[in-house]
């Protein structure tokens, strides 16, 4: 991995915004509430074990993008180590609703 880790911060809240959202469906059999907010979806869900994961995932679908949320230009606030927590984090979080829904890797 090497560069552009602030999309790769934003594509993790992404992955585990679009996993939430289909287990809500799918476990619910109604429509997501309209939310980016992950901690929210993870509460709906009742997600307490990836509830970290969430709460730390959660910020950066503005952080990774925009300069004043940042507190600065986000390509900068960005390293491969940070890059590769929010990946895993993201990881744990599709592995769960995986799992919900019954689906092995």
């Amino acid at each position: 991995m090497r560069g552009a880790y602030y999309v790769v911060a934003f594509f993790s809240h992404q992955a585990a915004e679009k996993a939430l959202k289909a287990t809500y469906i799918e476990v619910k059999r109604q429509i997501h509430p309209r939310t980016r907010n992950l901690v929210e979806l993870g509460r709906l869900l009742g997600l307490d074990d990836v509830m970290e994961d969430l709460m730390e995932l959660n910020p950066e679908y503005t952080i990774s993008r925009y300069p004043d949320a940042a507190n600065g230009v986000p390509a900068r606030m960005y390293t491969e180590s940070i890059a590769e927590r929010h990946l895993r984090r993201a990881e744990r979080v599709v592995k769960r609703c995986g799992e919900l829904l019954g689906v092995t890797s």
